[in-house]
């Protein structure tokens, strides 16, 4: 067997999820491409292993530990894009800030409540934010 064929086919999967991660807004699209960056490395691994006849296959073992942590990778990922999916109402990986920068004054009133913290008086809404502030500092 030519060790050609493979090379390519797993550069050109190596690149298609390459472009993948870094032209695509939405998360999940991203997580496809890095499995998809993932299985041209398994191709690579298991190419290199048949042409050089390998007694102990340690190509094909770490293949299979490559595999373990991908599922497990998208397990995570899956449930991280989810959460934020539910919380911000959208995927878009542009769009996503840092979570510990939020304050709750500004997530009540982005949903129709009135921005209270504490017993619900005006006066505490100053008391969060420069508590807030403070904690960030």
């Amino acid at each position: 067997m030519h060790l050609a064929y493979p090379a390519v086919l797993a550069a050109l999967l190596f690149c298609t999820g390459l472009y993948g991660v870094l032209a695509r807004r939405n998360a999940i699209l991203v997580l496809m491409s890095v499995e998809l960056m993932l299985n041209a490395v398994n191709l690579n691994l298991v190419a290199f292993d048949v042409w050089l006849r390998d007694t102990l296959h340690s190509g094909q073992a770490l293949t299979l530990f490559t595999i373990a942590i991908a599922a497990a990778e998208i397990g995570i990922g899956l449930a991280i894009v989810l959460a934020v999916y539910r919380n911000r109402g959208s995927s878009a990986i542009d769009r996503l800030r840092d979570t510990a920068e939020t304050d709750t004054g500004t997530a009540a009133e982005t949903d129709g409540h009135p921005a209270t913290a504490g017993n619900g008086t005006a006066g505490d809404t100053t008391a969060g934010h420069t508590k807030n502030a403070e904690a960030t500092a």
